[in-house]
């Protein structure tokens, strides 16, 4: 049997309509927009309305996916929730998605890492999609943390925001999607990142509630050590395992969680930060919707070209590092999207081959 490779095929980003900017927060907090710009290089966060979930986001941005794909939710063989901030304990949300979307009867779970979820859930889409068994995977990070985070603490308050991505992936015989990837964890750092009463091993209580044991707790001084060692490492495992160096990636994509952790890794890599793209600015640390939102943002505004190879690098909680080599599309394909815009003529003939992006 030919190898199979997940061709990437469609992709889609939802972000609530409120924006909360680092001046809204000085209102609210000790904290000020240079403050918050000099350690994060967050500028401003997008918050989900009260009627809005992650499974709402997740629909949403799946929707734009399939679109772009030119499939039917019912053409899907599996779907992958890439979330720590579900709607509920249980039922898991992949299932209200998949009702949603109208993917009757196709499988579909939750993937529960934290800020290297969508990362982990692409490479194990990837690996249904390599043994033959699925053909249209359906891969979806996001977080709503807008409702986990103490709004008091202007250490973790200014961090985070809400959003929503999605890949679909494709069988394909062309060498594309993921062609090597790293995945870890170090468990013995998991305090450092934790909502300690969000649990069955400390259950809400009055108490626990009072003192805000359920809000995401972060110490980002070890949080920082841990990412700017770890990013470089994993970087150069998936390339290795791609058979690939730097000088072959177009572009890297890292978790969007601090700008200082990003320029830190470029140190680390010896790489000019033009090589890394860059949207903590606009959206803050979305954690499982981080990558797939940064991408998409990059494909709309051309940071990103249809046939880019690209490095994601992600860390979270756990602790987790992940890494991916991921060739957006195969270059036949992205000739006839070039050709597509040459003229009518063309047009129909690209059509007439079954190119629909």
């Amino acid at each position: 049997m030919q190898k199979q490779y997940g061709r990437i095929i469609g992709w889609g980003a939802y972000v609530p309509e409120k924006i909360v900017t680092n001046y809204d927060l000085e209102k609210t907090v000790d904290t000020s927009h240079e403050w918050i710009v000099q350690r994060t290089g967050i500028h401003q966060r997008h918050i989900a309305a009260p009627h809005e979930t992650n499974a709402t986001m997740s629909v949403e941005a799946a929707r734009q996916a399939l679109h772009k794909a030119n499939l039917a939710a019912a053409d899907l063989d599996l779907i992958i929730v890439a979330t720590t901030t579900g709607d509920h304990l249980t039922p898991a949300v992949s299932s209200q998605v998949q009702h949603m979307l109208g993917a009757t009867d196709v499988p579909a779970f939750v993937l529960s890492n934290g800020c290297t979820g969508f990362l982990y859930a692409l490479t194990t889409a990837q690996q249904f999609i390599s043994s033959g068994v699925y053909q249209n995977i359906l891969v979806i990070g996001a977080e709503l943390l807008s409702r986990y985070v103490d709004w008091t603490d202007r250490n973790t308050c200014v961090l985070f925001g809400d959003a929503a991505g999605a890949f679909v992936l494709q069988a394909t015989e062309e060498a594309c999607g993921v062609l090597g990837f790293d995945l870890g964890s170090d468990g013995s750092g998991s305090q450092h990142i934790i909502a300690h009463a969000a649990g069955s091993a400390e259950p809400i209580n009055a108490t626990t509630f009072d003192e805000g044991r359920h809000f995401i707790r972060m110490n980002g001084r070890e949080v920082f050590k841990f990412a700017t060692r770890i990013l470089g490492t994993t970087s150069q495992r998936a390339l290795t395992q791609a058979q690939l160096s730097l000088n072959d990636i177009d572009c890297i994509v890292p978790h969007q969680a601090n700008l200082r952790i990003i320029q830190a890794a470029a140190r680390s890599m010896n790489l000019p930060m033009e090589r890394f793209l860059v949207k903590v600015h606009k959206y803050a640390n979305t954690s499982a919707a981080s990558i797939p939102v940064a991408i998409c943002d990059g494909l709309a505004s051309g940071e990103i070209k249809l046939d880019d190879r690209l490095l994601l690098v992600s860390f979270g909680s756990g602790l987790t590092w992940a890494s991916a080599v991921l060739q957006m599309a195969p270059i036949t394909e992205f000739a006839y999207a070039v050709a597509k815009t040459a003229s009518p003529e063309v047009a129909e003939l690209v059509s007439s081959n079954g190119f629909t992006h």
